[in-house]
Order: structure tokens, then sequence, then C-alpha cells
């Protein structure tokens, strides 16, 4: 799939995001793609759009969305005061699944980790989706926290 090209997300691509998020076996839960979008969502992407440590990122092939994650660079005091890239709501559309994009857009972000200087990227996931286990772990990456969440 080496014609996707990845990019920071606009606004215009809002609706697109909303609606891979929704594609997803939680994520059909709690998200809702219905226009006009939830004013929530335009906060929440005028927030990642204003932190110059926060993007958010799609794949597009043709002009249509079919790809996006959230890419946040962590500055920390562990590791000597090392950065960590932190990924998040990774989303291929459900057609296109299996097919290569997924590792396209996981190197493309670990190579953009890269230039920002990043010693580590880490990601998480829920526990439930195993598939998407087996994914990272063909893609080198290691199980090596256990990670927990509490829910305001």
């Amino acid at each position: 799939m080496s014609d996707v090209a990845f990019r920071l997300a606009t606004i215009d691509d809002l609706p697109a995001i909303v609606a891979l998020l929704a594609d997803d076996e939680s994520g059909g839960l709690r998200e809702d793609a219905s226009l006009p979008l939830d004013p929530r969502y335009l906060a929440a992407f005028d927030a990642i759009d204003a932190d110059p440590n926060t993007e958010l990122i799609v794949g597009e092939r043709a002009g249509a969305v079919m790809a996006t994650l959230q890419l946040s660079y962590l500055p920390g005091l562990a590791f000597r005061g090392g950065w960590r890239g932190q990924i998040e709501s990774v989303r291929i559309a459900s057609a296109l699944r299996n097919r290569g994009l997924g590792a396209e857009l996981i190197h493309w972000a670990v190579a953009r980790c890269q230039a920002r200087g990043c010693f580590m990227v880490q990601l998480t996931s829920t526990s439930t989706r195993v598939a998407a286990h087996r994914f990272y772990e063909r893609l080198g990456w290691a199980k090596s926290h256990h990670g927990f969440k509490l829910r305001l």
C-alpha cells in the first residue's frame, strides 16, 4: 500500500477520523460518527492541534482518509531526560486491514519519533485485542509492562 501518504490531520479530516475510531470493536460502543459531530470532538481536535508535543496523523490515498493514530512526545527525567513517543488510537479502515497499511503507519510513526529525538516509542492496546497484540509483536514490539487505568 505504498501509495498511501501519511500527514498531519486537518480539521477537514475530523469526520473521517471519528468514523475510523467508531469502526472498531470497542470504539463502536463509545464513539459517535453521526453528523454533525459532537462538539467535544472539535474541542479535542483544537487542543491536539495547539499542542506542539501531540500530533493527529492520517493516512490517505486519492483524498480518502483510511488510517489514523495519535502521536505524543513525552518528556521525562528517567533515562537521562529521554523523550518517549506515545502512539494511541491506531485505526485502519476495516476494509483495508491485513494488507500492510498498519505496518506502514507504525513504521512511519516510529521514524517520526526518531526524528524528534525519542529514545523509545510505546503504546498501549486494550487487553482483549489479541489480534492487535500479535500484529505489534510481529513488528518487533515487546510486551514489557502491565497497564492500569482509572476511569473518572
